[in-house]
């Protein structure tokens, strides 16, 4: 049985050119805090995969902060002395350090893309956001959207490499320059004074590898031929189950992800039919779905807490066919009519 992976959302597989780029700097020797030649040598990749990286996002090299990924790069939302307001439909690596209080300005968080159910969300305007600081989780959208640090009116964004097909464990913050923000991290005072520790110099070269090769997808138009995937997908899953709810069908989204409940069938055992059935999708944020518990962004959104749990998440990705997709959903549809019979 040849598996089929649509849970890019989660994570995307490793991409050749990020494989490639590890390899090499794995034949790196030095510390890039050293100055002698291999040090410089280290240095040298740190801040060429530091430039790759910005120019992925719209950003200045001196932006870019190398981090273990996403969820690091959000602790500064721990470090912020003011109020820390996030949006209800946010990942929990943001939703977890919202408060009230603290003697500084208030920081405003949220994501852009939703990773469980795929809706984008417009940031304020400059304006509105400078009345406190603007922090924007880009790590779904970067790569599948258009983006630019530059001009998105965000103060700060968040991202990990391995949803763009760079390794898991790296990732970055990326800082508006002028902009003071509390270390992440102290010690030897690496990554401009703002995360201490050596540098994972495979997983930044690797990073930076997988950042150009997502551009060159989007550029290239992948994306769209993704979401005209993912529209064949919920037409035939409309015309197998009509009980089936499509959450944010009529909103703006990724051009991979489709969310859906069908009351009464959890979403768990869902996941589980289909794993042995061959398809790997999931039921919810992969940092939350072990949990058994109804989806705080759906609860968020007004879904009940019984429609909720009964969520299943399918994220597509540029090795997804359509073959497969219709594999999918014929596989689906003939799990539902089982799931239909036993409650009938």
């Amino acid at each position: 049985m040849t598996r089929v992976y649509l849970d890019y959302n989660a994570t995307a597989p490793l991409r050749a050119e990020a494989r490639a780029a590890m390899i090499e700097a794995m034949d790196v020797a030095g510390n890039p805090s050293s100055v002698h030649a291999e040090g410089r040598a280290a240095r040298g990749l740190v801040e060429r995969a530091r430039a790759r990286v910005a120019a992925a996002v719209g950003a200045k090299p001196q932006e870019v902060v190398f981090t273990s990924g996403a969820t690091e790069a959000a602790g500064v939302l721990a470090r912020w002395p003011g109020p820390v307001e996030v949006q209800e439909t946010a990942h929990d690596a943001l939703w977890s350090h919202r408060r009230e209080g603290g003697g500084g300005a208030r920081i405003h968080a949220m994501g852009l893309a939703n990773s469980e159910t795929g809706i984008v969300t417009e940031p304020p305007a400059p304006p509105v956001a400078r009345e406190g600081a603007l922090l924007l989780d880009i790590t779904q959208a970067v790569g599948r959207l258009p983006f630019s640090f530059a001009w998105s009116g965000a103060d700060m964004c968040v991202m990990s490499a391995h949803k763009l097909g760079g390794p898991k464990g790296v990732g970055a913050l990326i800082v508006r320059e002028g902009l003071e923000i509390p270390a992440l991290s102290l010690g030897g005072g690496q990554e401009m004074g703002r995360r201490s520790g050596t540098e994972n110099i495979m997983g930044i070269a690797g990073f930076a590898a997988a950042a150009e090769a997502a551009m060159r997808d989007q550029e290239a138009g992948v994306w769209t031929r993704v979401g005209k995937l993912r529209n064949i997908l919920e037409s035939c899953l409309v015309d197998s189950a009509k009980e089936t709810i499509f959450v944010g069908i009529s909103d703006r989204r990724l051009p991979n992800t489709a969310c859906f409940i069908t009351p009464g069938w959890k979403g768990e055992t869902q996941v589980m039919a289909l794993d042995l059935a061959g398809f790997a999708i999931s039921s919810g944020s992969a940092c939350s779905s072990g949990k058994v518990r109804a989806s705080r962004v759906l609860r968020a959104m007004g879904f009940e807490a019984g429609h909720a749990a009964c969520a299943v998440r399918v994220s597509l990705g540029p090795a997804t066919t359509e073959d497969e997709v219709i594999r999918f959903a014929r596989t689906w549809a003939g799990l539902h009519d089982k799931h239909r019979a036993r409650a009938a």
